[in-house]
């Protein structure tokens, strides 16, 4: 029996965007352990069958000591299960978990970067020197016969071929983390005040603060709409909202903030339009569940979203950090209820057709089996 070892920053993550994965591991016969920091979903994992890991990881900043520990944890780990192959996911688990089983050897790697997040998208100063330093690792990492690296679309991989960080076959493309288009069912719109929302993590760079600002340009101009934003902050993150904030724009009225939702494929039909305004994204799951439901998406003309966003045919496509354009695209599919229903339609057969579960579970297991062929 072959084991795989899946080592990802939080166990929320693995479970949201990975499970289907690793569980399509376990029915073809490998030996499936979870290394991750074990927060709300240890019973989940564990009741699939997988082996459960904890490890320490923290997502922002570097502490020597702890980064030390984690390093070590994690060694400790594969020398213990001796992995035949190895599935990293985010920046973090990335290095650590390849600079571990390259220094063991003989363990293929698997290599998954989510989209270029807060390092390769900020302009400071201090996180342009970081940029550059992760560069010439991932350099270093990328370039082996036993590694494959999987980005989500091409914008990312014409960054990495440009800046010669990988060799083009050496990386595969898979679109997302795909959408499980049963749970995720099309559903008419309900006939109500129509609702325009945001899902995502309170981050400044998914494009809240934009979201927030088209939603009172319109509801000045007494537009009859809902504006609701669904999910938690991320304190880790250094572009977390501060709670204080969201529930200020929640007590103005000028927004609803519902918060951390578990049942998406129940709360996403609810509205009538979804947006996601980010700075950046691998390719964002949320968008593909609210196409999968039947709704049309406005999103920024960024890598990640315009892989999903066909502009006039399932969405709109808006500039980036630009909220007057944004609050254009929200009044044009709020005032057009048979817009927003074409477009609902298409969203649904494109998912169904290019983004489904199966389809990036196959090639995912593609990826493993020509690792070990």
């Amino acid at each position: 029996m072959k084991t795989i070892i899946y080592f990802v920053s939080e166990d929320w993550y693995f479970c949201s965007h990975r499970l289907p994965i690793a569980r399509k591991a376990l029915a073809e016969g490998f030996r499936v352990v979870v290394i991750t920091k074990v927060n709300k979903h240890k019973k989940i994992i564990e009741s699939e069958g997988f082996e459960l890991a904890p490890i320490e990881i923290r997502r922002g900043g570097v502490k020597l000591f702890s980064e030390f520990k984690t390093f070590s944890v994690l060694y400790s780990y594969y020398k213990k299960y001796k992995p035949d192959i190895v599935h990293h996911v985010a920046i973090k688990p990335v290095i650590y978990g390849t600079l571990v089983a390259r220094f063991i050897g003989s363990i293929k790697i698997v290599n998954a970067m989510a989209g270029l997040g807060f390092i390769f998208i900020s302009n400071k100063k201090r996180v342009k020197l970081l940029r550059f330093f992760v560069r010439q690792l991932f350099r270093f990492l990328f370039r082996s016969k036993n590694g494959r690296l999987i980005l989500q679309n091409k914008d990312d991989l014409n960054y990495f071929l440009e800046n010669k960080i990988v060799k083009k076959d050496q990386v595969a493309i898979i679109r997302g983390s795909g959408v499980n288009i049963e749970q995720f069912t099309f559903i008419n719109e309900a006939k109500d005040v129509p609702i325009v929302m945001l899902a995502s993590r309170m981050l400044w760079d998914k494009g809240v603060g934009e979201f927030v600002s088209a939603s009172k340009i319109l509801k000045d101009k007494k537009i009859n709409t809902r504006f609701v934003l669904v999910g938690e902050n991320d304190p880790e993150n250094p572009s977390s909202i501060p709670q204080e904030k969201l529930d200020e724009w929640h007590e103005s009225g000028v927004i609803e903030y519902w918060g951390e939702q578990t049942k998406m494929h129940k709360v996403l039909p609810k509205a009538s339009i979804i947006c996601l305004p980010s700075y950046r994204e691998g390719l964002p799951k949320v968008l593909l569940e609210a196409a999968s439901c039947g709704r049309p998406i406005i999103a920024t003309d960024v890598p990640g979203c315009r892989e999903i966003v066909h502009n006039g045919e399932n969405g709109i496509l808006v500039p980036l950090k630009n909220s007057n354009s944004l609050a254009s695209a929200m009044k044009e599919l709020i005032n057009n209820p048979e817009k927003r229903k074409i477009m609902g339609t298409n969203g649904r057969r494109l998912v169904e057709n290019e983004f489904s579960e199966e389809i990036v579970v196959y090639q995912t297991l593609k990826v493993y089996q020509e690792l070990l062929a």
